[in-house]
């Protein structure tokens, strides 16, 4: 019979922890700087102190039990405050001092986050900042971060969401010109679907959809793939398009250098209306203090570039 009367050590909680984030015990294994025997040994010990298995073990894959589900949902924000305790703890009177763990998809990558990165990691030398890029669209706090940036995703009641970047932003479609003048112009958007078109795919395997917006009507689209490349290689993307290979539809922030160099010609402007810009989100229950910096810092800098650009300023968050 287990002794429930002693607590199993934190060392061993948290190596259950990272069991559950990365999948397995090699990956655990390697994310510990350990070896995947300690790791199995590790969960043995945990699960006799327990009295209950908490993972189902395969030759290829490591699954939760329904009480390991329960364990690992009830440890997350514990481990979150205890980080939490232990930045404040040693974070001094004007000095920030921890880890910042953020999830963020690779469309903020390119132009939106690393200005923001770059000033807070000079103002706060401090903190030591992890981004994961991730376009899964997998759970925040299951990653084990602090907070998260996605688009316009419907988010839990326990979730605060801020803007960071640009209030609205606009999608595009390109070709370069020697295409349109071998295939000619779409001037409708089902006229898509004769061209041949560069698409993008996901992490989760998922298309890139194309969707188009005019007057109230909506158009999504299925179109025919000439190439189709992983959301994080985009860049590769735009130079297929510059080479002539068929019409790409992105970012139009991405697109706009190519388009002020003639390199690439807009197509069907009207036809995509603007949407709202990325979200900073993260948990009202929980701000350890370099998040809480962070927040901070993404404000002041949305109001000097909203001023800097001699718009209106943008209000605080």
């Amino acid at each position: 019979m287990p002794n429930n009367s002693i607590l199993p050590s934190f060392d061993d909680l948290l190596t259950f922890l990272v069991i559950t984030r990365t999948g397995g015990f090699r990956a655990a294994a390697r994310r510990l700087g350990v070896s995947p025997s300690t790791v199995s040994e590790t969960m043995t010990r945990l699960e006799a102190e327990l009295g209950v298995p908490l993972l189902i073990r395969t030759t290829r894959s490591v699954h939760l039990t329904e009480a390991g589900r329960a364990l690992a949902d009830r440890l997350e924000p514990v481990i979150a405050e205890a980080r939490s305790a232990i930045a404040d703890a040693t974070s001094s009177e004007g000095v920030v001092r921890g880890r910042l763990k953020i999830q963020v998809p690779g469309a903020v990558m390119h132009d939106i986050l690393p200005p923001i990165i770059d000033g807070f990691a000079k103002a706060h030398p401090e903190v030591r900042l992890e981004i994961l890029v991730d376009d899964r669209f997998t759970d925040m706090i299951a990653s084990g971060c602090d907070a998260g940036i996605r688009y316009g995703e419907h988010l839990a009641q326990d979730m605060i969401a801020v803007p960071i970047g640009p209030r609205q932003q606009r999608g595009a479609l390109a070709a370069s010109p020697d295409y349109l003048a071998r295939r000619g112009r779409p001037g409708h958007p089902r006229d898509v679907l004769a061209h041949d078109c560069i698409l993008m795919r996901f992490a989760s395997g998922a298309l890139t959809g194309w969707e188009f917006e005019k007057a109230g009507e909506v158009i999504t689209l299925d179109p025919p793939a000439k190439i189709i490349i992983a959301t994080n290689g985009w860049q590769a993307a735009v130079k297929l398009a510059i080479e002539g290979h068929g019409l790409f539809c992105t970012f139009r922030n991405w697109l706009e250098p190519h388009f002020a160099t003639g390199e690439l010609v807009p197509l069907l402007e009207d036809w995509f209306p603007p949407f709202e810009g990325p979200f900073l989100y993260y948990s009202s229950r929980l701000t350890p203090r370099p998040l809480s910096a962070f927040i901070d810092y993404v404000g002041k800098y949305r109001r000097s570039e909203g001023e800097a650009a001699g718009k209106i300023a943008v209000p605080p968050l």
